[in-house]
């Protein structure tokens, strides 16, 4: 079936997969950062419930390893502000990435005749190529 389309709409048609598993990739990368967030942003709270002088351990890779307080939480909330501006940056990323589909869409449309008829003619062999 590509084969009857026009090599400019068989370009953008591949433009639009390749941007929709961008936008796979990064809402991974997104719902990943926000579990992260949220697991530290927990930790944080409970925190608050210790007392300064507990024996306090952090995971350093496999092992416990002893620490004090103040450094556990500074450290809980340096990772907290970072998680906060990578979740920040991936819905931005996210969003860009959805309005380049958007656009590429349109184009697309545009190229085929606009008024394309039948349902999701140009995305057929996407769906069925993957």
């Amino acid at each position: 079936m590509q084969g009857n389309l026009p090599p400019e709409a068989q370009e953008k048609i591949e433009e639009l997969q390749d941007l929709q598993e961008t936008a796979q990739q990064v809402a991974a990368q997104k719902q990943q950062a926000e579990t992260q967030l949220t697991e530290s942003e927990t930790a944080l709270d409970e925190l608050e419930d210790v007392e300064e002088d507990a024996t306090m351990y952090r995971e350093v890779g496999e092992l416990l390893v002893k620490t004090e307080y103040a450094e556990a939480k500074e450290d809980l909330e340096e990772k907290v502000e970072n998680l906060g501006v990578r979740v920040d940056t991936l819905e931005k990323q996210e969003e860009r990435v959805q309005e380049q589909f958007e656009e590429l869409q349109q184009e697309l449309q545009q190229l085929l005749g606009g008024a394309g008829g039948g349902g999701g003619g140009p995305m057929g062999p996407g769906a069925g190529g993957a």
